[in-house]
């Protein structure tokens, strides 16, 4: 079965031993890797950090997924930044690796976040979180969700791009 032939991954069931309030935070993720490896395909390692039309590049949107996630599971778990974050941060829009090492990057943030959504309790999910410098306040459940949003927010952005770059 391609790709293209299996269902998105919130069709192919429930999640062994995932509650169902925390398998939306997989499912993205694995639509995640399967969209952005599939519409980048093809994409050189010099066109993943091309600008077309002024766009974002790709790469920028696989390099911030995965800083992003990160970031945000530092609050769920109860953290605040460290300046190495911040740092990271500033720089996800700088020209650097290639499409393969953006999407093992990518993956391997993607599954660190998996094992903290694993171990998350359902009962902790109205818990408060602080953000930011400001501490501004969020739930576990409200990070979870933004994480996941936020993540097919980007990865909307890099298949547009994709396009762009195939079109040029």
């Amino acid at each position: 079965m391609s790709a293209s032939d299996k269902p998105e991954p919130w069709l192919r069931g429930p999640i062994p031993s995932v509650h169902a309030l925390l398998a939306p935070i997989l499912y993205s993720f694995e639509q995640a890797r399967e969209d952005l490896e599939n519409w980048t395909a093809g994409i050189t390692d010099a066109q993943i950090w091309g600008r077309p039309h002024g766009l974002a590049p790709a790469g920028f949107h696989l390099r911030h997924i995965a800083g992003s996630v990160e970031r945000l599971m530092t609050y769920v778990t109860g953290g605040q930044l460290t300046a190495d974050q911040i740092h990271a941060m500033r720089s996800e829009m700088d020209p650097g690796p290639g499409r393969d090492e953006l999407l093992c990057g990518l993956d391997g943030a993607l599954r660190k976040a998996e094992t903290i959504v694993r171990s998350v309790d359902p009962a902790t999910l109205s818990e408060r979180r602080e953000v930011g410098r400001k501490k501004l306040p969020a739930t576990v459940g409200g990070l979870l969700t933004h994480i996941a949003e936020h993540t097919q927010r980007h990865v909307g952005e890099a298949i547009i791009t994709a396009k762009v770059l195939r079109q040029v």
